[in-house]
């Protein structure tokens, strides 16, 4: 859709959209002039975040067919993005084709896109309106819940979203809420960026997202392994990336390139 109709909707393309940004360093085609001036100004600095955009979707493939292989057949992704290549519910359809999958995101351009992308799709999944500060109100919704069976086991998926949730947010009270509804069995996948690594880049990429729809905010990885808090971690724990159940022989000499740290936690 052109960026004159999302106007006439009454859609703002001129504020950068992390949504949109991620797109772009995917390579995607759905972001407008503002994001891909933003996008740009950060990769200036920092370029590896186009690999840090592709690790953290292989991170996630990785995740969702380790989940399905266990067992797992309910996925509950929040702040889903816009769809690309490897969407949750087509990794965890070849291998669990009865999953069920709930996509959640706030932005209503990812919302236009993922309903397009699901259209004539099978009943097993679907996309709501949510935002994740407020996870009550995604876990009220009548139609996640019709869709959902929250007294079974289920993976939540937080993936790059969280590193959007500000201290004022509460990160820690968002994601036990999400901890406290789901059964014991359930998976929480969550990826993080970290101000462990690149100086320079995380001051620029930090002011860059303070002009986008959310901050960036970015945590050591002691903060951001104090986010599992509940959970069990599985194998390999809370690693760069890259280093999580790599596939093959690893890709990089410095897996810290990523950017982005992440991993897969079980509710006991």
């Amino acid at each position: 859709m052109a960026e004159e109709e999302w106007l006439r909707r009454g859609i703002d393309v001129s504020t950068p959209s992390v949504a949109r940004l991620y797109d772009y360093y995917l390579g995607g085609k759905d972001n407008f002039a503002a994001d891909r001036a933003a996008a740009e100004e950060i990769l200036s600095v920092a370029p590896e975040l186009r690999m840090a955009a592709r690790e953290n979707r292989a991170f996630l493939g990785r995740a969702v067919r380790f989940m399905a292989e266990t067992g797992i057949e309910q996925f509950l992704d929040i702040g889903t993005g816009l769809p690309t290549r490897g969407n949750v519910h087509e990794v965890a359809h070849r291998i669990a084709p009865d999953a069920r999958v709930a996509y959640v995101d706030n932005d209503p351009i990812v919302l236009v896109h993922a309903r397009a992308l699901l259209r004539g799709s099978r009943d097993e999944v679907m996309v709501a309106s949510g935002d994740l500060r407020q996870p009550e109100e995604i876990l009220k919704s009548p139609e996640i819940h019709d869709h959902l069976d929250f007294s079974k086991p289920l993976a939540v998926l937080l993936v790059a979203v969280m590193h959007f949730i500000t201290e004022s947010d509460d990160p820690r009270r968002v994601i036990a809420t999400l901890r406290d509804a789901v059964p014991s069995g359930s998976y929480l996948v969550l990826s993080h960026g970290t101000r462990d690594s690149r100086a320079a880049a995380v001051d620029r990429g930090t002011k860059v997202y303070e002009r986008a729809n959310s901050p960036l905010v970015l945590r050591s990885r002691q903060e951001i392994l104090e986010l599992f808090d509940g959970f069990e971690l599985v194998d390999p724990g809370l690693v760069w990336l890259p280093e999580w159940r790599p596939e093959g022989y690893p890709r990089y000499d410095d897996p810290s390139q990523a950017l982005i740290m992440g991993g897969v936690g079980r509710k006991a």
